[in-house]
């Protein structure tokens, strides 16, 4: 298995050559930014599994390169580089969702330690959810199948990316999800400058697909909007025990 693509994005080159090259004798994919516009560009692209972020930076501030990160790609861990000796720095920084920081200098055996320790929390993958049930079994949905059954007989079928959005939407239940990180996790691509309405398009027809032929109702909420946040599976969805 390939090992994760990651960006490092830092003004100062010693140090972003030190740690690109650190990275990459561990068996890393490396981009390197020299300054926070190029960095965000990088950072945003599809495929990038972490940012190693400055936050004194020319052009862009890395704290404003971080937000805006969130507010795009709001999956993407970020680990922040800094030499600021101030510790509301740091805090500001995790408040706004980096998900560890590491002050200069610091060895490359902690740096590569903490690389690590991010990507195993953040890289699992999606679990494996085969059968989801509608309502009290009325209806019964098969992922790998790619198909809902009805207890009348009737059979629908689903879309590739029907089955990948509701799969994701289902293992992760208990909250919502974003737009943009379903684009980034279920279509595969980066958000930036993207329009949303794809992902839209794709609940509708859902929604639509997971109402009984046999009396054209729904059997409550499958998918549920939250505003100003995404969607997420609703109370009419439930996982049979040991699948989730």
């Amino acid at each position: 298995m390939p090992k994760a693509r990651i960006v490092v994005v830092e003004d100062e080159p010693a140090i972003r050559r030190g740690v690109a090259d650190a990275l990459r004798l561990s068996g890393y994919e490396v981009t390197e930014a020299g300054d926070g516009a190029i960095g965000f560009r990088e950072g945003a692209a599809a495929g990038v599994d972490l940012v190693l972020l400055d936050l004194l930076l020319p052009k862009r501030d890395g704290l404003d390169v971080l937000s805006e990160l969130r507010r795009i790609c709001p999956t993407r861990p970020v680990i922040i580089l800094t030499a600021r000796g101030s510790e509301d720095d740091r805090v500001r920084g995790l408040k706004m969702g980096a998900d560890d920081y590491v002050v200069k200098p610091f060895s490359a055996k902690e740096l590569i330690a903490r690389v690590e320790a991010v990507l195993r929390r953040t890289l699992r993958p999606t679990p494996d959810v085969r059968l989801v049930q509608i309502g009290a079994g009325v209806g019964t949905i098969d992922l790998h199948r790619r198909e809902v059954r009805w207890a009348g007989g009737d059979r629908i079928d689903l879309s590739e990316t029907e089955a990948a959005l509701l799969k994701y939407l289902v293992a992760n239940k208990e909250r919502a999800v974003s737009r943009e990180e379903l684009l980034s996790r279920v279509w595969g691509i980066g958000t930036a400058g993207l329009e949303t309405r794809a992902v839209d398009m794709h609940v509708a027809r859902l929604r639509a697909k997971l109402k009984d032929p046999a009396t054209a109702d729904d059997q409550g909420e499958a998918i549920v909007t939250v505003r100003a946040h995404g969607y997420m599976a609703g109370p009419a969805l439930s996982v049979p025990e040991g699948e989730l």
